[in-house]
């Protein structure tokens, strides 16, 4: 169901609103540059701070702007399972082909609340349903033995993004899964190493800059050109690292500022970045570019 490349999207905000113009010629961008699919308000797409009204309001302009040239994810995750099945029934009469659902943050539930917690969300849904697991943000995992549970007894649960950071969580998941459940990279440091153990894709921050060139490095390795693929993740590794040196979003939105295609403007408790970080942030762009 779900594998290629996805872009997380960002929400581009301007003057403390969501500016609607920015985020529809993003879209754009990523659709002409042959994007999988993508994902509104996710964790790149500040969904904590966007108010209920807002959530829906990008993900209608999602699914308006795309208008099936690409799958649309719409994030509906959240630390209460009411909330989660609410945002997910919303997402699914606004006409996504997904939902992607981040673990719990924060209340660090068990591994039996998290599988009630997906299952309640599961059944409330006929959406497809995209697991995201990064324990790094939630405080919480998704363990193999709940993701392996979850897959047998929720039809509709069919993917994870992986962002744990562990190329043999990968592997470990792949042995005990069904073939058509799918994984992908929640990481673009880590597409390339994730991979090659079985995953099928990415969820990107990079490419809502570089649409291109990471749609580019997936087909690569899809295709079976493995040298071709190497040579991309080099080329854009030092990328994939800076563009999280700071708290994501800010460093993608700092460098698409750079770029005109929208403000960088953030909401707290998200800030600007340093001055040491934007010159280095823009000292690997340039690099990049350069090297093109």
């Amino acid at each position: 169901m779900f594998r290629g490349t996805f872009t997380a999207l960002v929400t581009p905000f301007r003057d403390g609103a969501i500016d609607t113009s920015a985020f529809e010629k993003l879209i754009e961008a990523q659709i002409a540059a042959g994007i999988t699919g993508i994902v509104a308000v996710g964790t790149t797409g500040e969904s904590p701070t966007v108010s209920p009204e807002e959530r829906e309001q990008l993900i209608r302009l999602s699914v308006t702007t795309a208008n099936k040239r690409c799958q649309v994810l719409a994030g509906t995750g959240s630390n209460a399972t009411h909330h989660a099945v609410r945002d997910t029934k919303t997402a699914e009469k606004l006409g996504v082909d997904g939902a992607l659902l981040v673990a719990p943050y924060y209340n660090k539930p068990s591994q039996e609340g998290l599988f009630r917690h997906f299952k309640t969300i599961a059944e409330a849904t006929s959406l497809p349903i995209m697991l995201y697991n990064i324990p790094g943000r939630c405080g919480v995992d998704i363990g193999p033995d709940i993701v392996v549970r979850l897959a047998k007894e929720c039809r509709n649960i069919v993917s994870i993004k992986e962002a744990s950071g562990s190329v043999e969580r990968i592997s470990e998941l792949l042995a005990r899964l069904p073939e058509s459940f799918t994984i992908l990279s929640g990481d673009d440091s880590l597409t390339l190493p994730f991979m090659s153990v079985g995953a099928v894709g990415v969820v990107s921050v990079a490419s809502n800059l570089f649409p291109a060139e990471v749609c580019a490095l997936v087909h690569a390795y899809q295709s079976g050109d493995v040298k071709s693929a190497e040579k991309l993740h080099r080329k854009m590794f030092p990328l994939f690292k800076d563009l999280f040196i700071e708290p994501n979003p800010v460093p993608i939105k700092t460098a698409l500022g750079w770029h005109g295609a929208m403000s960088n403007e953030v909401r707290l408790p998200l800030c600007e970045m340093s001055e040491s970080n934007q010159a280095r942030l823009r000292k690997t762009l340039d690099e990049f570019v350069r090297d093109k």
